[in-house]
């Protein structure tokens, strides 16, 4: 008597559990929805879109040559910073469709307490993302810069500093114009 209990107990609690996260992603996607909705601040690409499209093209033009996965390690770590939900959003799910690792994106938040998940070369680039991203707290250290000039070459360097000057901009024109996390709004 107690098994069939206890087996049922166990079948109405996964039932249970299955409910409310299907009721959970709803939920999610109402808010969404409703968020995008009531948003009142300017569609930035329509509003400016010569600006826009420069930021398209200078984005574009810092991504060549670079690692694909180091690309969206640098946007993850940016975003982190300056608080954007709605980039860093849209770069771990571009990291995972790239095949990142779940460990890695979860680490690049404290790469320096989880340095065995990155090469030194990404270490280098993530340490100079943080002092570019936060120029303002000390500018960037020769030290940081040396290192990285140790692991790239000089069109490499100028291309990884372009591209976080690309992050820079574009989670400032999310967090400007309250974009909303989980609306990726990029075509093709």
């Amino acid at each position: 008597m107690t098994t069939t209990n206890t087996t049922a107990t166990t079948t109405i609690a996964t039932t249970t559990a299955a409910a409310t996260t299907d009721s959970a992603i709803t939920d999610l996607t109402t808010e969404i929805a409703a968020a995008e909705a009531a948003r009142t601040r300017l569609d930035f690409a329509k509003a400016a879109p010569k600006v826009f499209r420069a930021i398209v093209g200078f984005d574009a033009a810092a991504r060549q040559g670079l690692d694909p996965a180091l690309v969206e390690l640098i946007q993850i770590r940016a975003s982190h910073l300056n608080h954007c939900a709605y980039c860093l959003h849209m770069h771990t799910n571009d990291a995972r469709k790239a095949g990142e690792s779940e460990d890695r994106l979860h680490m690049v938040a404290v790469w320096r307490e989880a340095r065995h998940f990155f090469t030194p070369k990404e270490q280098a680039a993530l340490a100079l993302t943080e002092a570019v991203t936060l120029v303002a707290d000390g500018g960037v250290p020769d030290a940081v810069y040396a290192e990285a000039a140790a692991h790239f070459d000089d069109q490499e360097l100028a291309h990884v500093l372009a591209l976080i000057l690309t992050i820079n901009t574009w989670n400032r024109v999310a967090l400007a114009t309250g974009k909303v996390a989980g609306t990726d709004e990029r075509t093709g």
